[in-house]
C-alpha cells in the first residue's frame, strides 16, 4: 500500500486533520497531480489557517498547475502567516515562489 493509499484510507475512516490533508497534498504534488493536491492543501488550511507549510505547498501546487495569479495571492497570505509565526525560512521560500509566479504573469510570452 502506498503512502497516498494509506492517507486516503485514514480519510475514509473519518480522520481529517490539517497534517493529514497537508501530507496527502504534498504526496500528490510529488507525483504530479497538482489539481488533487490543491484540493487537499486548501482543506489543510481550513483546518489550520496558521499552517505555513500548507500555504507554501499550496502556492507551489497552484503555480505548477498554471494558476499563477492564485499562487501569488496564496503565497502572499502564506508569507504573512509564516512571518507572524516566526517561520522565517518558509517565508523566504514562499517569497521566491511568489516572485517566480509574478514573473510569469508579468511576461506571459516567455
Amino acid at each position: 500500500m502506498t503512502m497516498i493509499e494509506n492517507l486516503h484510507g485514514m480519510l475514509e475512516r473519518g480522520i481529517d486533520t490539517a497534517l493529514l490533508r497537508y501530507s496527502l497534498g504534498a504526496e500528490l504534488l510529488k507525483i504530479g497531480n497538482a489539481d488533487a493536491a490543491i484540493t487537499h492543501l486548501r482543506e489543510a488550511i481550513k483546518h489550520d489557517a496558521e499552517y505555513s507549510a500548507a500555504w507554501k505547498v499550496l502556492g507551489k501546487a497552484l503555480a505548477e498547475s498554471g494558476k499563477h495569479d492564485e499562487a501569488v495571492d496564496v503565497l502572499g497570505q502564506g508569507i504573512e502567516v509564516a512571518e507572524r509565526r516566526g517561520d522565517i525560512q518558509a517565508a523566504k521560500e514562499m517569497g521566491v515562489f511568489r516572485k517566480r509566479s509574478q514573473r510569469v504573469l508579468d511576461n506571459p510570452a516567455d
